[in-house]
């Protein structure tokens, strides 16, 4: 068995997997086929505000009418005050977001002061966080290019996105032995075959672009009306190829410049590329021409799985860039961000891409981050836009991520968009 699967060549190994070498099967690509989850047709209950509130308030909770109608008007009196009351913080919520207060005024830096304050997440509770966050929205956001400078300048000395983001050609020379990220005892040896996947060079440049927008895939997003705004910036980045449909478009946009795929939704829902390769080729239809990236080197597992995706899209005879990142660079933004508190098994695609932009944009926007399960005002959301899958616990670091994004919004080195676009 040895020796047949040696006279296999690797890219057929890859591509067809055990299957095809032990019994010479013939790959025979599907068609028409659907996949779930990847039209954007995909409907939750919008049960955003019904839950009770878990911050000690009372419920407002239907009660029995009494037969006597002055008594039922008594009973149902305080339901209505409380719901007059939510229309008012909502009402006033989004007045705050409009920015009328200047970035320098003396109210705004006190504001910002009051998040920066807040040195360790646990200091205070989530929901005076919220308060702090909902009042600094009432100032305008402008780039501090000093804080701005320091951090890209602290980011190029740990990490250098734009030399190692993606392995290269220049990087990473063929008969490299390269450590994976986690899997710290495997090795890759980059044959000539591996080599001849990686890019000349580097894509992007430092500073290449003006104005960024990475875009998260929380409900944070949902009903913000942010598409238009998302679709001017000059550099889209996107996380694990979530739907962008005319049902989603409005609020998130459709440009897509870079967007990542983890390896394991290509296992989960196209059976690792060995049949549903089709499928998977028109899900990425969906962004253009945009380039892919994948962990590839993330662990063994996602070697294979990766390095289809590329042969796929050869097969197919696509233009579409096909990057893997880095272990290195993967290794160096862990450790960085475990130094600011963000101490987690895996940093979340987003904190990725966030720092990649950082070096490569010179003005980072980001929508769809957020990581509570209720938004600034307090009102339940779903865990992402498009669904309510919750990721699997103590994976990630999602609350100290994002609560370090707000810490580098009140300094003027990302703006955070929580609240609806203008």
């Amino acid at each position: 068995m040895e020796t047949e699967r040696a006279s296999v060549p690797m890219r057929t190994q890859i591509l067809y997997g055990k299957n095809y070498i032990k019994s010479g099967q013939q790959f025979s690509r599907l068609k028409g086929e659907e996949v779930g989850n990847w039209s954007g047709l995909i409907s939750y209950p919008d049960d955003g505000g019904m839950k009770p509130a878990r911050n000690g308030r009372k419920r407002c909770v239907r009660q029995n009418f009494q037969h006597s109608e002055a008594k039922s008007s008594v009973v149902i009196t305080p339901c209505l005050a409380a719901i007059k009351k939510k229309k008012k913080e909502k009402k006033r919520y989004l007045e705050r977001s409009e920015g009328s207060l200047e970035y320098n005024s003396t109210s705004c830096k006190e504001l910002r002061q009051e998040i920066t304050d807040v040195k360790v997440l646990t200091m205070v509770k989530t929901s005076e966080l919220f308060e702090r966050w909902r009042n600094l929205q009432v100032c305008k956001w402008e780039q501090n290019k000093e804080e701005t400078d320091n951090f890209k300048m602290s980011l190029s000395r740990c990490c250098n996105a734009p030399s190692f983001l993606f392995t290269t050609k220049r990087n990473t020379p063929s008969g490299t032995k390269l450590r994976y990220e986690v899997d710290t005892s495997g090795i890759l040896h980059i044959s000539p075959e591996i080599f001849k996947m990686f890019p000349d060079d580097m894509p992007y440049s430092k500073s290449q672009f003006k104005k960024c927008a990475v875009i998260g895939n929380g409900g944070i997003i949902k009903n913000s009306k942010c598409g238009r705004e998302i679709d001017a910036a000059d550099f889209v980045f996107r996380c694990n190829i979530p739907p962008i449909s005319d049902m989603y478009s409005e609020d998130v946009g459709s440009k897509t410049d870079l967007v990542t795929v983890n390896p394991s939704i290509i296992t989960e829902r196209f059976q690792k590329l060995e049949k549903w390769r089709k499928p998977f080729y028109d899900v990425l239809q969906n962004y253009e021409n945009s380039s892919v990236v994948l962990p590839a080197f993330y662990n063994t597992r996602n070697t294979d799985v990766s390095f289809r995706v590329k042969y796929m899209l050869d097969d197919f005879e696509s233009t579409r860039g096909v990057f893997f990142f880095h272990p290195q660079y993967l290794l160096n933004v862990q450790r960085f961000w475990a130094v600011q508190g963000v101490r987690a098994k895996r940093l979340s695609s987003g904190l990725m891409l966030v720092t990649a932009a950082m070096e490569l944009c010179e003005e980072v926007h980001l929508y769809g981050f957020w990581a509570f399960p209720m938004n600034p005002s307090g009102i339940f959301i779903t865990h992402h836009y498009y669904d309510n899958v919750k990721p699997r616990p103590g994976f990630h670091a999602m609350p100290y991520e994002i609560f370090n994004f707000m810490h580098m919004h009140a300094r003027g080195i990302v703006h955070v968009h929580t609240g609806p676009c203008r």
